[in-house]
């Protein structure tokens, strides 16, 4: 239980993707870590892209970078919604803010980039939104998980054991 005492927000929103939140949400518990699924606007749950529900925890608004050390970003089409949500964005540059881990997989990079996070580090994600990625002035390259300073990127669903494998290894 080497992450005992450890924070980590999971951001949710509708069409996540089922792996990417599920997995390194019970693998961080696994290792004793607390988490909190982090959802905004209200919603109680959200279902994910074949409409496996997961429930929300606390309100993006409700919380600020200080209550955690991490926060991970699931992919899917969720990203996509997290970004238009300031409270969202501004808990991702708190939490960057104070040098914490910053997760992030598949299309979650938008967050990154929308939070104005990812300027000058390298990552990775799914191909589609490379240029998104570079646009913002991330430096794209394509690992199954990429670590640059407190950012960790991953590609997709067949990266999630590297990727989990990498938080766990920042975090302890």
């Amino acid at each position: 239980m080497i992450l005992t005492g450890r924070k980590i927000a999971i951001l949710a929103e509708r069409n996540y993707n089922t792996l990417e939140l599920w997995y390194p949400l019970y693998r961080m518990k696994e290792e004793g870590a607390t988490v909190k699924v982090v959802g905004s606007g209200g919603a109680t749950q959200y279902e994910s892209k074949v409409g496996l529900p997961v429930k929300v925890d606390v309100q993006a608004e409700d919380v600020s970078g200080k209550d955690f050390d991490a926060v991970i970003i699931p992919g899917g089409y969720a990203p996509d919604y997290m970004r238009r949500h300031e409270a969202m964005l501004k808990l991702v540059r708190e939490i960057d803010e104070k040098d914490g881990v910053i997760a992030m997989i598949c299309h979650a990079a938008w967050v990154a980039i929308s939070a104005g996070v990812i300027k000058g580090k390298m990552a990775t994600c799914v191909s589609s939104i490379k240029d998104d990625l570079e646009n913002a002035g991330g430096i794209y390259v394509d690992r199954e998980v990429v670590k640059d300073e407190n950012i960790i990127s991953s590609r997709g669903p067949n990266d999630l054991p590297a990727f989990c494998r990498t938080i766990i290894e920042e975090l302890s």
